[in-house]
């Protein structure tokens, strides 16, 4: 039996909106759902779980149906986006490569 994830609500919702954003988006186009998901490379039904936002969807598929309908995820400009990207690299790369998580001694010796 497998264990049921549980989402924070503020995840649900989020990923709510962007399906919501996703829809908005195609329907503007006025692209049907086949049209969309054949051109996301995906099935119909996929296409449906990520415009009712199910969580189970992965997320490199709802970027990318996001992008083919112009829905903005971070930046305006996609030039922007990429220049977040290096600033955040550069950060990471200041920071220590493993993070070691100091563990107490116990004393037991009675």
């Amino acid at each position: 039996m497998t264990k049921q994830r549980i989402y924070s609500k503020y995840a649900l919702e989020a990923a709510t909106l962007l399906g919501e954003q996703v829809k908005l988006g195609r329907k503007q186009r006025k692209w049907s759902e086949k049209n969309l998901a054949e051109r996301a490379g995906i099935s119909r039904a996929t296409l449906q779980k990520i415009e009712k936002g199910e969580m189970n969807c992965a997320i490199g598929l709802f970027f990318e149906v996001a992008m083919l309908v112009g829905v903005n995820l971070f930046e305006q400009e996609k030039l922007s986006l990429s220049r977040h990207i290096e600033q955040t690299k550069d950060k990471i790369a200041l920071l220590p490569k493993r993070i070691k998580v100091k563990t107490k001694t116990v004393q037991d010796d009675f």
